[in-house]
């Protein structure tokens, strides 16, 4: 029970923005309190840290500092590191004392342990699974470590708490709380970006991050659009309500335009190089019997591996829009929900206010009630499906090329998880239509429905022959819900992988 899902007393929420089924408080400025949660939503920072973060550790946490350079495959000079060497385990054994981190006052300083400690986990149980991965020429990834060292298990677990968040690396420890700026007064785009820590070392794994972080940098423009929107709807306001969603359709482009640089930043060839490292224990072979955290619990522990779909952006979009109610009652959709629980307190907080609101003032009706807002409402949902299906051609392209590995670094299944979620975007925007008149659509609008109607259809019925293809040299790739701890299906039947993306109308 201990190592389950924390959750901390009001003491946690001091200052955050605190949530109702109406209201919800956003950071309208950056706080002076430097206790406040690093990942408070904001309307300037949106899903990234409030302030700057915490690149070296003060006293006594230096010594982290020393074990984290010393750890990557390639260190900063280029030499190997104790990756490399397959000497890690036993250095940070007997390098790292136990130490107290009971207290952490500076919310800074605390999630950059945190991030710290997700490093030293991943690192120790899974550096045999990458040594066997080379040793193996990428046919698998034999078996991680199955006990995690107390002077590691104790301090993460204590940090944990503290933050309500999982003792395991998340998307925040690897992407969003590990860079810093090259040039302090730029922005946040991919190429002033370098990395606190590396698990490799290359400059494909520095790119690989760096791409998140210029997307994630708009969601302080995705925050404030959407709470535009929600008030445009709640005081139904048709005008305002078609410009605060061109607006959004402005910021989903920006950031989907930014996901498209992976190519350019991130060899597809280099990734395999530290994806090992981003695995979690969950639904991977490499850990059948989970990790054991010593000094905590002879218990042993599962958790989800690193993966975007921890990060806020597009389920903020999906709850706004009302699609996350659409979503087929299977497997996958149930692993979606657990990933979701991979976040931030107020990540999540701030996502069911949003979710919560969108339906009590009937977002989606409102949008259908005219037929130009409506094709707007297909353009959101069209740029959600942007963004998903790029992320199912990087599984093809990063993944399946170099790997036959079933399951993605979350524990998902590798061939049929991201379509699920791909196909009900797609489906949603063909059933749109059903409340568009064409007679009463803009010259522009119409353009713009006939060409994402046609799109979408065309792409699902691409997607389905695709996935059942794929599936033929992947085991395991049909799964049911005794897999997802905590979820049962709303039927006494449960549907499986192949009927993914057949969900039922996404607007009725």
């Amino acid at each position: 029970m201990f190592l389950s899902r924390f959750t901390n007393s009001s003491k946690m929420l001091h200052c955050i923005s605190r949530m109702n089924s109406s209201t919800f408080k956003i950071l309208n400025d950056i706080p002076k309190d430097n206790t406040v949660p690093q990942f408070t939503v904001g309307r300037k920072n949106g899903f990234l840290p409030w302030g700057a973060p915490l690149a070296r550790l003060p006293e006594p946490f230096q010594i982290i500092d020393e074990i984290l350079d010393e750890a990557p495959y390639y260190k900063r000079d280029g030499t190997p590191g104790k990756l490399a060497t397959g000497s890690f385990g036993e250095y940070v054994r007997e390098k790292l004392p136990l130490l107290d981190v009971s207290n952490i006052k500076d919310s800074a300083l605390l999630f950059a342990l945190y991030r710290d400690y997700t490093f030293l986990t991943s690192q120790y149980i899974l550096e045999p699974c990458h040594l066997h991965y080379i040793a193996t020429k990428s046919k698998d990834y034999g078996l991680g470590r199955s006990r995690l060292p107390a002077n590691i298990a104790i301090p993460l677990v204590s940090l944990a708490k503290q933050l309500g968040a999982k003792p395991f690396m998340e998307y925040t420890c690897y992407a969003t709380y590990n860079w810093q700026k090259i040039d302090p007064t730029g922005n946040c785009d991919a190429q002033n970006i370098k990395l606190v820590r590396h698990l490799e070392g290359s400059q494909h794994e520095t790119g690989f991050v760096a791409v998140h972080i210029a997307m994630v940098q708009h969601s302080g423009e995705l925050v404030s659009n959407v709470q535009d929107v929600l008030d445009a709807v709640e005081k139904r306001d048709r005008e305002e309500f078609d410009i605060c969603l061109k607006k959004m359709l402005t910021t989903t482009k920006i950031i989907n335009v930014k996901m498209d640089t992976m190519w350019e930043y991130s060899s597809p060839k280099a990734y395999n190089n530290f994806r090992t490292y981003i695995m979690g224990t969950k639904s991977q072979p490499m850990f059948p019997n989970g990790v054991v955290y010593e000094g905590v619990s002879e218990e042993p522990t599962f958790y989800r591996g690193e993966s975007g779909a921890n990060d806020s952006i597009v389920p903020t979009i999906d709850n706004l829009l009302e699609l996350t109610d659409t979503m087929p009652d299977n497997p996958f959709t149930a692993i979606l929900k657990d990933f979701r629980t991979y976040r931030p307190v107020n990540h999540n907080a701030y996502l069911s206010y949003v979710e919560e609101k969108a339906k009590s003032i009937g977002v989606r009706a409102f949008a259908t009630q005219d037929s130009n807002s409506t094709v707007l409402y297909q353009a959101l949902l069209d740029q959600v499906s942007e963004f998903r299906e790029r992320h199912w051609r990087f599984t093809k392209n990063y993944i399946l090329k170099y790997s036959k590995h079933p399951r993605a670094t979350g524990g998902s299944p590798i061939i049929t998880w991201l379509p699920n979620q791909l196909a009900t975007v797609m489906q949603a925007i063909v059933n749109i239509q059903n409340f568009i008149k064409e007679d009463e659509l803009s010259h522009e609008n119409k353009q713009l429905y006939v060409e994402l109607t046609k799109k979408a259809d065309t792409q699902l019925r691409i997607l389905r022959r695709e996935v059942e293809e794929l599936k033929k040299d992947y085991p395991g790739q049909d799964i049911d819900f005794q897999e997802v701890e905590g979820y049962k299906p709303k039927k006494v039947e449960t549907q499986s992988a192949a009927t993914f993306g057949q969900a039922k109308p996404a607007v009725a």
